[in-house]
């Protein structure tokens, strides 16, 4: 039987239903499982390096390579059970596992690994930006920082500190990341709304509404990998001017991810483009070629989603110091109001916070 794009009845409910129910084929049952088990793996170890980063210097807080194993870990334990769940709901014949359910359960851990690569963009164009700040900058570093720092200070300071908790420096673009993953979330919401209302009798094609949601999503993926290989390229052509061991290290893990995302970003976007694996939870997998499926899933899920993030865990394997960078903690913490005044600290310790800032933040690219 041929594999085309899903046709308007493959969303319906009976399409699940049959006299006994049964299980899919024996050879997706295997990469269902295979794929689940990888997923487990992932997470198991982004939430056990996780916990060792965080032992290593608690007081620290939620710095950027934390955050990075915890969305990671999340997204992979989101495969996991999305792929356990579609083999209970096949052989249970789950009604709603054929409407929205199966799509928000498939659509959830795409979305937080899309933003942690969001996230990771957003770093690079912050360290691409940075660096051609600096080339234009005439001489004056030490005014720079210190008005910089003034500057930050005194939009904070009319207000009283009411809460404060330790993060990363969040800049505009990683605010501009969490907005557009709150966005997408909605729109997922609202889809899989839709998706449920198109099932009775109404003008909504819920088939139609998947499919404009995957392949809108596809775009999104492609369009990740293209700025993520830009962005690549802009670092590593401008870490190549600096000779050192370390530097050429994070050059090759830059130039290393940025392939990587841009093949496996690819791949999976060209099967969400031509085939409905995104959206086989929707059909009765017994009518199609197990193998041929069997395939198509390991290049979108494995391909697409496992290979990046076991990449991103590979290169972020190493553990932070033990000793705590010598930063007051102001630097380390982001507070909604403050009630101190510039005034009072001398021109030469804001200097030394700044500068610090920007040799941490700059430690890594990854």
């Amino acid at each position: 039987m041929r594999f085309t794009r899903m046709g308007g009845t493959c969303l319906r409910s009976e399409m699940m239903v049959v006299e006994t129910p049964g299980c899919y084929s024996k050879a997706l049952v295997g990469v269902n499982l295979v794929l689940a088990f990888i997923d487990g793996g992932i997470a198991v170890l982004a939430f056990y390096q996780l916990i060792r980063i965080h032992s290593r210097n608690p007081q620290r807080g939620w710095t950027r390579q934390k955050v990075f194993h915890l969305m990671i870990g999340s997204s992979s334990t989101g495969y996991g059970i999305y792929f356990i769940l579609t083999l209970v709901a096949a052989c249970k014949n789950w009604i709603c596992w054929s409407n929205s359910c199966g799509f928000v359960v498939m659509a959830l851990p795409k979305i937080l690994f899309l933003a942690a690569f969001l996230l990771l963009l957003s770093f690079w164009v912050d360290l691409c930006h940075q660096a051609n700040d600096e080339d234009e900058d005439d001489g004056s570093p030490r005014a720079a920082l210190i008005e910089k720092a003034n500057k930050r200070n005194l939009k904070i300071n009319s207000q009283r500190r009411y809460c404060s908790f330790r993060v990363f420096p969040v800049g505009s673009r990683q605010q501009a990341v969490i907005l557009v993953t709150l966005l997408i979330l909605v729109i997922m919401l609202a889809s899989a709304v839709l998706i449920w209302i198109g099932l009775g009798k109404n003008p909504i094609d819920s088939a139609v509404v998947a499919r404009v949601y995957v392949d809108t999503f596809a775009v999104a993926m492609l369009l990740l990998g293209g700025a993520l290989a830009c962005y690549g390229y802009v670092l590593v052509s401008k870490m190549s001017k600096v000779r050192s061991e370390r530097t050429s290290s994070e050059m090759w893990k830059v130039a290393g991810l940025a392939i990587v995302s841009v093949i496996c970003f690819t791949s999976s976007s060209v099967v969400a483009f031509f085939t409905n694996i995104p959206v086989l939870y929707h059909c009765d997998w017994r009518s199609i070629r197990g193998i041929y499926v069997s395939l198509l899933l390991i290049v979108y899920y494995f391909i697409g989603s496992s290979v990046p993030s076991a990449f991103v865990l590979w290169i972020m394997r190493e553990l932070p110091p033990s000793v705590a960078i010598n930063v007051p903690e102001e630097s380390r913490t982001l507070a909604f109001v403050s009630d101190y005044s510039p005034a009072t600290e001398p021109q030469q310790h804001w200097t030394t916070i700044a500068t610090a800032q920007n040799q941490v933040s700059r430690a890594s690219p990854i």
